[in-house]
């Protein structure tokens, strides 16, 4: 597998300019893949811009002071994905689509830094009886009780884990999009179809489209619990 990357080949998702230079750091394997996600070293150099080059970004890094979810990050590729949410220093920073389906940040208080939403891809039954949550940013979280569905979107405390909010699939439901070609768009949940063949199941919105359920990430019910991006966001 190449370790390497070209500008023009990088994921339309990525802000940067695509001719400026010839190679692009690619993100290192990581709780998300490279399709949906954004090397930490391009955030701090091209969206941030505390740094100008890679040698001052990599010495801003070693000091410890950045910090995705909660926790310290030392590695200058580390792929930050969709809800994350960055500190650097004593700025706080959520990472969601815009409305032109690309990563951006969107500053945030200290407050909304301590916890972020999480989609339940899929559950396992543990020895023992415990059920397993495998969420979409590469997280697990165990429970007694099988009490959430797949697709759900849990509000959690970081780096703890604890679930605090819980926003269902469901009719009266406010969503983000994640995917296709209305990417960055938020839309209000119609009407979830469940179908029984191998084909996806289909999320139909108020806004008069519909899309599938893997494209679809609930954000609240009634209004967004996140700041959603703006013209001004970074």
């Amino acid at each position: 597998m190449s370790k390497h990357l070209k500008r023009l080949a990088a994921p339309r998702i990525w802000k940067i300019p695509r001719k400026e230079y010839t190679f692009a750091p690619k993100p290192s394997p990581g709780p998300h893949p490279t399709k949906r996600s954004l090397p930490l070293l391009i955030i701090l150099r091209d969206v941030l811009h505390v740094g100008d080059n890679r040698r001052e970004i990599k010495k801003i890094i070693a000091e410890r002071s950045i910090k995705i979810d909660g926790r310290v990050i030392t590695d200058a590729k580390f792929p930050v994905g969709f809800m994350d949410v960055i500190t650097v220093g004593e700025n706080n920073y959520r990472a969601l689509y815009d409305v032109n389906g690309r990563i951006t940040l969107v500053g945030i208080s200290q407050d909304n830094a301590q916890w972020k939403l999480v989609r339940i891809e899929d559950k396992q039954v543990l020895k023992g009886g415990k059920i397993q949550l495998n969420l979409h940013d590469g997280r697990n979280i165990l429970l007694n009780e099988n009490k959430y569905k797949t697709g759900d979107v849990l509000k959690i405390n970081i780096p703890s884990q604890e679930i605090t909010g819980h926003y269902p699939l469901a009719e009266g439901s406010i969503a983000m999009i994640i995917g296709g070609k209305h990417r960055g768009q938020l839309a209000h949940i119609k009407e979830y179809h469940i179908t029984k063949s191998p084909k996806e199941n289909i999320v139909t919105f108020e806004e008069g489209f519909e899309t599938t359920k893997r494209n679809v990430f609930v954000v609240g019910i009634g209004k967004p619990e996140v700041t959603i991006p703006e013209v001004s966001a970074i």
